[in-house]
């Protein structure tokens, strides 16, 4: 946990700051300040809060501020603080994906689920304690809903492809886009100049490459003037990164087709995505590449397990 709680402003009324989970800038929080109410997108995990407390009274605000708590779907990254933050929040109603909200008001599964993977120690290490949510403090954002943020339209749009429980958040007033992991990863550290690198987010366990490119398209038809990325924070969505998003979708799709029976599946996958991230990123000007290999890790890791997992879907299906 880090204790980079400092917001930074990236339009009028909206903020970002670093969640603290697993490294600096490694996954978003958005705060937006509309007529001193606070509406907060993504919620990181429960170690989170203490960094949104702080960046809310840095700006004379406090919980009781907050109207509307709004993760992009209920992957633990972006929900796990959920509960906690609902807790500490008595004013504040959930927006969720009809597919997530049954998972937030009672997380059993969620939590099984990632202990499988982690294990009952290292989840706690990383997680903490998932509280279940009130259902009568929850709505149900379908497709398109529209929510009257104090005068302030957010919408909500259905994006398919990481995950079916997944919906990006437009906000008309500013033209930003919250696309949690639809729109892809992409770190500003990773920067050259005013060059910025962009991958997908294949993480278990409903990636669809076809469904992903419709929603980044989907996203494209607003005209945004920023992509606000959860992993990690705003950048500009120019033809040249929707090319390079979609180009990595297919690189990575076809590297599941092609090894994901293999016996040594997990270490080849990871090789090659990883050679073919760095070579983006050489393309970009960006000379360290053992500090870009190290900040890829993980999501190079996460990304093979999901590339994985779909493949074995895929052939239980056909």
């Amino acid at each position: 946990m880090t204790d980079n709680f400092k917001a930074r402003s990236i339009a009028s009324g909206v903020s970002v700051i670093d969640s603290g989970y697993f490294s600096n800038d490694f996954a978003a929080i958005y705060i937006i300040k509309q007529n001193n109410k606070v509406a907060i997108i993504e919620t990181g995990t429960t170690f989170s809060v203490s960094n949104v407390k702080k960046a809310l009274e840095n700006d004379s605000l406090s919980f009781l501020d907050v109207a509307y708590i709004i993760p992009t779907h209920v992957h633990l990254d972006h929900a796990g603080g959920a509960g906690e933050l609902m807790k500490q929040c008595p004013n504040a109603t959930l927006i969720v994906h009809p597919r997530g909200a049954r998972h937030l008001i009672d997380p059993t599964k969620l939590i099984a689920g990632a202990m499988a993977v982690y294990g009952e120690k290292e989840f706690r290490m990383l997680y903490g304690k998932i509280i279940p949510i009130d259902a009568n403090r929850v709505i149900e954002a379908d497709d398109n809903f529209i929510l009257d943020f104090d005068g302030r339209e957010l919408k909500f749009i259905d994006t398919p492809g990481h995950a079916r429980h997944h919906f990006c958040i437009w906000d008309k007033q500013t033209e930003s886009m919250f696309t949690g992991d639809t729109f892809g990863i992409s770190y500003r550290d990773l920067d050259h100049n005013d060059q910025v690198y962009i991958f997908p987010s294949t993480s278990p366990v409903q990636f669809d490459p076809e469904e992903l490119i419709k929603s980044i398209h989907k996203i494209m038809k607003y005209k945004p003037k920023r992509v606000c990325l959860t992993h990690f924070a705003a950048i500009k969505p120019t033809q040249k990164v929707v090319e390079q998003l979609i180009a990595g979708i297919h690189f990575v799709s076809n590297l599941a087709k092609k090894y994901a029976t293999q016996g040594d599946a997990e270490k080849v996958i990871q090789d090659k995505m990883m050679n073919y991230f760095l070579e983006g990123i050489e393309k970009i000007g960006v000379k360290d590449l053992d500090f870009c290999r190290e900040r890829l890790e993980l999501d190079v890791k996460i990304n093979t397990q999901g590339l994985i997992y779909w493949q074995k879907i895929v052939k239980i299906e056909t």
